[in-house]
């Protein structure tokens, strides 16, 4: 048994589209990929109305500020950590 499985069907951010910007410093930005993807949310690389929300590490640019433009939800690293760990994934 692995802590890290989500059982299948098990995808609550599945239709979501999530963005990550500056650095982690508790995972990579792959890791980060990784994990939300296997909660089901699509990770790209650009901001736009359809971003559900953006993960902002140290030194975040344009995309925080295109973010914070267009009132999308925005979730500094503590608060990613949270809602993996929520859901089985924590970092590590």
């Amino acid at each position: 048994w692995q802590e890290e499985d989500v059982r299948e069907g098990e995808k609550p951010l599945k239709g979501q589209t999530w963005v990550l910007t500056g650095t982690l410093s508790g995972m990579t930005r792959d890791e980060a990929k990784e994990k939300l993807e296997s909660l089901g949310a699509k990770v790209a690389g650009s901001v736009s109305k359809k971003t559900a929300c953006v993960v902002a590490g140290e030194a975040a640019g344009s995309k925080l500020a295109k973010a914070e433009q267009l009132e999308v939800p925005v979730l500094d690293e503590a608060g990613l950590v949270a809602l993996l760990e929520e859901h089985g994934l924590g970092a590590g």
